[in-house]
């Protein structure tokens, strides 16, 4: 094995490993920014989050996009004079 050898794998494992970090760092974010924000259903939000992208990553925009909504807050009754 050659210095050229040696340097293909290492850079292979430094691939490997940045490909690993983003998909769990994608995985995470929609949860930890609904987190962040007080989202009424963050729990849903990071479940979606990683189920969109194992799954194909094709709604993971749509688990980001929900993070950032604000669930309009329900009407309350005012209590009668």
């Amino acid at each position: 094995m050659s210095g050229l050898d040696i340097f293909a794998w290492i850079v292979l494992i430094i691939l490997i490993a940045s490909v690993i970090a983003v998909f769990c760092i994608a995985g995470w974010l929609p949860g930890h920014i609904a987190k962040t924000r007080g989202h009424p259903h963050a729990q849903a939000v990071t479940v979606a989050g990683w189920v969109t992208l194992i799954c194909g990553f094709a709604l993971w925009p749509v688990a980001l996009v929900w993070a950032y909504v604000d669930v309009p807050a329900t009407p309350t009754k005012e209590p009668r004079p």
